[in-house]
């Protein structure tokens, strides 16, 4: 038979879960149990509290009003409870168990997938799973531990810290500027075919960003083509498209084999001054309970592991 306090625990658990995930049946799986143990622990935990915590529906809960004061009250307990058990863990065994990644897709293939299998190496009782996509990821109802965006991207209520600066390029193959002319001045875009990024999540476009005397500001542009996956408007740029603005590991295999052509850079001849704003990447996760023993190996491995020229800019857009 079940101790009241271990009882009491797994209520816990199962009440926060479902409450931040939305259902019982969703943190239920988060916890690894069935829908039916999970509610019968939070039974359980309203039994011994001698109050109703949750109304429930077939398809929802809602938190009656003990129940909201009691998640206030018992989610950060619980949080480090989980932290200071993963912390224990970690000193007595190697960290070991999932490690789900979600990240922008261009960041997602060109840097970080080839830098997990060193991190796998290093600790191969973790199991990386790498989560690509620019579409907006809820930590909590994917099970992601860690994800990482640039600012434009980012989640309200998630604590971020900025781990990459990406210098950007302005590109566009011989055959377009042969055939509709060299841009010298940001402000020539919009006579140009721009290529330019939409977010899925809300529809807005990546802002062509420049920096001219200190100054920043963003050009304006004549969309020739939008998408939403870097590489295709890369792909649509190298076969003569137009003109796109493309982070420097997505760029750069295509302007060394010559496919594209670097604009506004200070090494092109009769250049403007303006050169291309970068773009910052932050590392993220749901709160500081989040940091857990993986999660802080990790970010530790990619401030090692980033290639130098992805070191952070020492002052942030």
């Amino acid at each position: 038979m079940q101790s009241k306090s271990t009882d009491t625990l797994r209520g816990l658990e199962s009440f926060v879960k479902a409450v931040e995930s939305g259902s019982i049946a969703a943190g239920a799986r988060l916890l690894g149990i069935s829908a039916a143990a999970a509610s019968q622990n939070i039974a359980r935990l309203e039994q011994n509290l001698g109050t109703r915590l949750l109304t429930r529906t077939t398809r929802s809960l809602a938190l009656t009003d003990a129940g909201a004061l009691y998640f206030e009250r018992v989610q950060a307990v619980l949080q480090e409870l989980e932290l200071a058990r993963a912390d224990v863990a970690d000193l007595q065994d190697e960290p070991r168990g999932q490690l789900r990644i979600a990240a922008s897709a261009a960041f997602g293939r060109h840097v970080l997938a080839p830098l997990i299998p060193g991190f796998m190496a290093r600790y191969p009782r973790i199991r990386c799973e790498l989560l690509t996509t620019d579409s907006s990821v809820d930590h909590i109802q994917e099970g992601v531990d860690v994800s990482i965006y640039i600012e434009q991207q980012l989640r309200s209520g998630l604590v971020a810290r900025r781990i990459a600066t990406a210098q950007t390029r302005f590109c566009a193959a011989p055959a377009y500027l042969q055939r509709a002319g060299r841009p010298s001045e940001p402000e020539q875009l919009r006579d140009h075919d721009c290529l330019l990024f939409r977010f899925a999540t809300d529809g807005r476009f990546l802002r062509w960003g420049f920096v001219r005397d200190d100054e920043h500001f963003d050009a304006q542009v004549r969309v020739a083509m939008s998408s939403n996956d870097i590489d295709a408007l890369a792909q649509c740029a190298a076969s003569g498209g137009g003109i796109t603005r493309l982070a420097s590991f997505v760029a750069d295999p295509y302007l060394a084999r010559g496919e594209l052509v670097e604009l506004f850079s200070s090494a092109t001849p009769a250049s403007s001054r303006a050169t291309s704003a970068p773009l910052d990447y932050y590392l993220c996760v749901r709160n500081r309970y989040e940091l857990t023993p993986k999660v802080r190996l990790f970010a530790d491995y990619l401030q090692h592991a980033l290639p130098a020229e992805l070191a952070p800019s020492a002052e942030a857009r």
